[in-house]
């Protein structure tokens, strides 16, 4: 090599660098676990039934994709480990390679209400929650843009159908990948969304409303599809998504903006506690169009706590004993999407969509997702590990359908039988999240905006004396992820560890917190 190829060779290598940065990949692969060792999981997959619909990557192609792209998951439970793989070789299918870019469907089937290319926002966000640990960003970084541009430049037509978190979920997907460049990219077009969100729900009293089915959740007890009520739903996305944006503007050093969305985040959170607490039920609840509560306590009044919400005192935290109750919200299979009490409970018949008790993975993942912020966020007694655990076990025990893993719409909560389950538009229905449960509340990875890692694992002590999550991507680095109880199943040292490229920078003979630095 003479010298006048020195600079070209490093710009090739600037480049190359660039390109791998831009699509998450990284040549660091697993420190503990070995790849070929889940493989059997995809093979069991891929001859379990018939493949009509193909899109992106086929069953054939989905081993190797997941090879180069998701977090290895290890547990001695092995329907949860059979269900982690089986929610990403499921999530795979619905990636759609179209001119404008990848696109992420909802269900494989055409759906008349769709928009082009079969793309339906009401699940957006648990997309993005759940895709933001693939390690190749082009597939969801991709369908968000072409979701806000896809349009001529403009957002698609039947981008706000359906109530949003997406600014939210972004910024949480930052959290994990740091990729500053692409979330401050889409701040404008999320500014957009969030002032058209104002423009046509928000009401004088500052509250958003909205109809059941645009929240998708229709048929249910508190609504109606011509019903303009105030529901814990949006308002809890609309201060989500407020939130996110201030830290956004702060991203970019616009301090004006940062104090104006935090604001109205801080107006938001106050008008819900004002307004939807009903002090008498001790929960969140849907405000009609006349004023009343409409008297029914449904999964919605947990969104709240998806986001970090309410306050930590009582009366709030009473909300949560509603999910250990058997005539709240615990039914054999899952939790239910209203209370069981509820003179109204599963009235609206059966198979229509609807949303009136019968348990939906939609609402699950909303629900396990705040769980776990009140485990890991919240000074409460009400719920346990122990709990969250129960109710993981329960998800996971409703993913199987005559005896084979499936994900479909919703499903009876006494016998879990799926509603749809003979209907091919139920099949791998893209509605919800599973891994990311997976890996932020069981394995408890807490996605941090600075260099700290945080573990805090739902687990409880002596559940499983062993557990591995590996491969996982996290703002430019590999971690691993260890609880061994006595040291001898993976060789790395007694309790819990956590391991950076495959160096090991934190341990704990403890199945608790633990934080290290990257």
């Amino acid at each position: 090599m003479n010298k006048h190829n020195v600079p070209l060779m490093l710009l090739l290598l600037l480049v190359t660098a660039s390109c791998q940065m831009d699509n998450g990949s990284t040549e660091i692969g697993p420190a503990v676990l070995k790849k070929v060792d889940f493989k059997h999981h995809v093979d069991y997959f891929n001859n379990m039934e018939d493949e009509n619909k193909v899109q992106a990557i086929s069953n054939e192609q989905s081993w190797e994709w997941m090879e180069n792209n998701i977090p290895l998951f290890e547990s001695p439970q092995k329907n949860f480990e059979e269900i982690y793989y089986y929610r990403w070789w499921t999530l795979r299918k619905h990636i759609k390679d179209t001119p404008k870019g990848y696109v992420m469907t909802e269900f494989l089937v055409d759906r008349p209400y769709a928009d082009e290319f079969n793309m339906i926002s009401s699940a957006l966000g648990h997309h993005i929650y759940e895709s933001r640990w693939l390690h190749d960003r082009k597939y969801i970084n991709q369908n968000v843009q072409v979701w806000f541009r896809g349009n001529d430049g403009k957002p698609m037509k039947k981008l706000r159908t359906f109530s949003s978190w997406t600014a939210d979920a972004l910024y949480n997907k930052y959290l994990v990948d740091n990729d500053e460049a692409f979330l401050l990219d889409l701040y404008p077009d999320l500014v957009r969304e969030f002032k058209d969100w104002e423009n046509d729900r928000r009401l004088a009293s500052g509250l958003f409303w909205q109809f059941d089915v645009q929240d998708a959740m229709e048929e249910s007890i508190s609504g109606g599809r011509r019903e303009k009520n105030k529901r814990p739903s949006i308002n809890s996305y609309m201060y989500g998504n407020a939130k996110a944006l201030s830290k956004m503007a702060a991203l970019k050093g616009d301090v004006e903006n940062q104090k104006y969305f935090m604001a109205k985040a801080d107006t938001l959170k106050q008008l819900i506690h004002d307004n939807l607490w009903n002090a008498e039920r001790l929960f969140f609840e849907t405000v009609k169009e006349t004023g009343e509560f409409a008297e029914a306590r449904e999964a919605i009044g947990f969104t709240p706590w998806y986001f970090n919400l309410p306050k930590d005192t009582n009366p709030y935290h009473a909300a949560w004993d509603q999910v250990t109750d058997s005539e709240g919200f615990l039914a054999p299979f899952g939790l239910t999407t209203a209370e069981c009490r509820h003179p109204d409970f599963r009235t609206h018949g059966c198979c229509s969509c609807e949303w009136d008790g019968a348990i939906w993975p939609y609402a699950t993942s909303q629900t396990m997702t705040g769980l776990a912020n009140v485990l890991n966020d919240y000074n409460q007694n009400m719920v346990t590990k122990a709990d969250y655990f129960k109710l993981m076990n329960l998800y996971v025990e409703s993913q199987y359908y005559r005896g084979r893993p499936y994900i479909g719409e919703y499903l009876d909560e006494e016998t879990g039988f799926w509603l749809k389950g003979d209907q091919e538009r139920s099949r791998y229905y893209n509605h919800s999240t599973f891994n990311d449960l997976v890996i932020t509340g069981l394995v408890g990875l807490r996605p941090s905006d600075d260099n700290s890692i945080t573990i805090n694992p739902l687990l409880p002590e002596g559940q499983w004396d062993y557990f591995c999550l590996d491969n996982v991507s996290y703002k430019g680095n590999i971690l691993t992820i260890i609880w061994d109880k006595n040291g001898e199943k993976y060789d790395k040292g007694q309790g819990l560890s956590i391991l950076v490229n495959g160096e090991p920078v934190a341990n704990s003979s403890t199945l608790g917190k633990l934080t290290a630095e990257l």
